[in-house]
């Protein structure tokens, strides 16, 4: 240990003297060797000393002319074969020279052969034992690991983690039984059946897989048959990551919890995904959020004429707008951004944006969605989700947008929660406002969870998991559709492209998951077990923490049964009731002076009014009116009502679709 710290302490040119004195040793040894071996001394040792001297002395300039003393020891791979051959080769032409000229060898043809492949030898091997010796230096505090996978991918990750400080790769593991017992980058390939007996003979700790090509549903497979193992299971980035230069190979990250899910996504539409950006100006509301922020990077890669991104968070919208620079850069800034920092609540705000920058197409995902945040932010929730996205759909109208998509939700469909009433609030507004006829074609695209966004358990329960638990699930029966962002924002794209105008779509989400049985297998894949009754001494507990206010044991994504299929085959059409603009104009102007006069109550009874199955399940929870029996809500409330008459805030004409 100390030599081995000694040695890459040694600055750079300490380094190459001491191979130079290596390749020294080496070359007069070969001589003598080569020499005794094939008994061909001539002259005597004197004169072979001097061929020996002779030919050392030039072993080292021309290792140097082939480059060998630059390369780093511990990162030698088959380029020391090529460039010890090149080298191999000159300096054994010298000897030939030396030992035919001189007459100290007798039969210099030989000797030259065998001092040739000594040399070789010698130069290659004293460099790879030393790279042994240099990255075995951790080999005792390095994690035993395993790799899932010996094809190129695998034997690349091996030769990377044998190079590094942290993993030490003890064997292959793979399905094909024509691989099984061979020898594979120097170490032996196993069964994928025998992982287990692995893991407990030699002390294994992590499985890695290098199967950055397979499907999602064969990796979940191989998940499940991993996930009873006492070990951490990690993946390299996939093929399409690794060559388009965003990540190595030898990136090691946890397993991403769509490869749990096990579900294939499938290829776009081109022509879908074109038909409302490729040329277009596009302005997407929300812009800095999980949905919002993918949709403006696959906008971006779709050729707009311009991008607007518009966004209440100056934070959110700094950030976006900096990584879309980046990606424009690299694609020749042939796109305008535009980050605008605003409120959808500002109609006018809205609405100057669009006729300034010609706005053709609008993705509208600018909305307050944690359920319990906003069930206790009742009026709030109201003014962003209903009036803002009223006054941008009117606004569109005002400048003539082609096609306006709103970005909804699951939990609109029999509702619950205020979030879900509120959003399909929102759904009856823009069907309203089709009914009117508006050159713009109104739609509505409709999922559920998506993974990884700002309000995925996901993350949640990575976290809990790190800080050794527990992992909080509200209940043992409750169940969730998931689908990943980019498939989310994908689909939100395509759907807007078959708008005929007031269409409600919903994604097909595959099958839910049970929120349970995935903390358990995120706990499995980390390397540690669930403790509970039948495992006391387990690592992580699950604990149940009851629904939330207003929180559903499962969602749905239709309104009754009418629905029909569309171009794309994840995309559905729903054929739902809706209220005409006579009906609906009422409400609207009742909920916006409910929502002035921050009422939660009576904005409660219009959206009980307005939402068919809207059915709360527990009191307003409103946290400004939780205590009713203070006048200073009251009192302020009165204020507001009276501060909006006197400046004429209301305009209930406004507000009519």
């Amino acid at each position: 240990m100390y030599l081995r710290l000694k040695l890459l302490r040694l600055e750079r040119t300490q380094k190459q003297t001491v191979a130079a004195v290596n390749d020294w040793v080496v070359a007069f040894a070969a001589t003598m060797v080569a020499c005794w071996a094939t008994d061909s001394t001539a002259a005597g040792l004197d004169a072979l000393l001097i061929v020996a001297v002779i030919t050392a002395t030039l072993v080292v300039p021309i290792n140097s002319f082939f480059s060998l003393y630059r390369s780093v020891v511990r990162f030698l791979g088959i380029d020391l074969i090529a460039a010890g051959t090149r080298a191999m080769l000159v300096v054994a032409a010298v000897f030939f020279v030396l030992a035919a000229t001189t007459g100290a060898v007798s039969q210099p043809v030989r000797t030259t052969v065998v001092f040739a492949a000594m040399l070789l030898i010698g130069i290659c091997g004293t460099r790879f034992f030393a790279r042994i010796f240099l990255n075995r230096r951790m080999g005792r505090d390095r994690e035993r690991v395993v790799i899932y996978g010996s094809g190129a991918a695998g034997v690349r990750l091996a030769s990377a983690l044998s190079a590094g400080d942290h993993y030490l790769p003890v064997a292959f593991a793979d399905d094909n039984p024509q691989l099984w017992g061979k020898v594979v980058g120097g170490l032996e390939v196993f069964p994928a059946s025998e992982i287990g007996p692995l893991v407990e003979r030699r002390t294994i700790s992590q499985v890695l897989l290098a199967l950055p090509s397979i499907s999602r549903r064969r990796k979940r497979k191989i998940l499940e048959s991993l996930g009873q193992l006492p070990v951490h299971v990690q993946t390299v980035p996939e093929m399409a990551d690794i060559v388009a230069g965003r990540a190595r190979v030898d990136d090691i990250r946890d397993v991403e919890v769509e490869d749990l899910l096990g579900r294939d996504a499938i290829a776009p539409n081109p022509e879908l995904l074109n038909a409302c950006i490729e040329g277009k100006a596009v302005m997407v509301t929300g812009a800095g959020g999980s949905i919002g922020s993918e949709l403006c990077r696959q906008i971006l890669s779709l050729g707009p004429r311009r991008l607007v991104m518009y966004e209440l968070s100056e934070a959110s919208l700094y950030q976006i707008n900096r990584q879309l620079e980046r990606l424009n850069s690299e694609a020749d800034g042939r796109v305008e951004l535009v980050p605008l920092l605003g409120n959808v609540h500002h109609r006018d705000r809205v609405q100057l944006a669009m006729q300034q920058f010609g706005v053709q197409t609008v993705y509208h995902a600018a909305a307050y969605k944690h359920v319990p945040i906003v069930e206790e932010n009742l009026v709030e929730g109201v003014h962003n989700n209903v009036f803002g996205t009223l006054h941008t759909a009117q606004a569109a109208i005002g400048c003539g947008v082609e096609t306006f998509v709103l970005v909804s939700t699951d939990k609109a469909v029999s509702p619950t929660n205020v979030m879900g009433a509120t959003k399909r609030f929102a759904e009856l507004v823009l069907q309203a406002l089709h009914r009117r006829e508006s050159s713009t074609r109104f739609c509505m695209v409709r999922f559920g969870n998506v993974l990884a966004s700002s309000g995925s358990v996901v993350p949640l329960f990575r976290d809990q998991i790190r800080a050794g638990g527990p992992v909080t699930v509200t209940h043992p029966e409750i169940i969730r559709y998931f689908m990943t962002i980019p498939e989310a924002a994908q689909l939100v794209i395509q759907a807007g492209s078959m708008a005929e105008g007031g269409d409600v779509f919903v994604l097909d989400m595959g099958k839910p998951v049970k929120i349970l049985d995935l903390a358990r297998r995120m706990v499995h894949l980390m390397g540690l077990s669930v403790q509970d009754d039948t495992n006391p001494d387990g690592d992580i507990e699950i604990q149940f923490t009851g629904l939330r206010p207003a929180e559903k044991l499962y969602e749905e994504l239709l309104i009754g049964t009418d629905v029909t299929g569309t171009e794309h085959p994840r995309i559905l059409r729903a054929n739902e009731e809706c209220l005409a603009p006579e009906e609906l104009n009422p409400l609207i102007d009742e909920l916006w002076d409910a929502s002035l006069a921050l009422d939660p109550e009576e904005a409660r009874r219009i959206l009980l009014r307005a939402v068919s199955g809207y059915k709360p399940t527990g009191p307003i929870v409103d946290l400004v009116w939780k205590d009713r029996t203070s006048n200073v809500a009251s009192d302020a409330a009165s204020k507001v009502a009276d501060l909006a008459a006197y400046r004429d805030l209301s305009h209930p004409e406004r507000n009519q679709p």
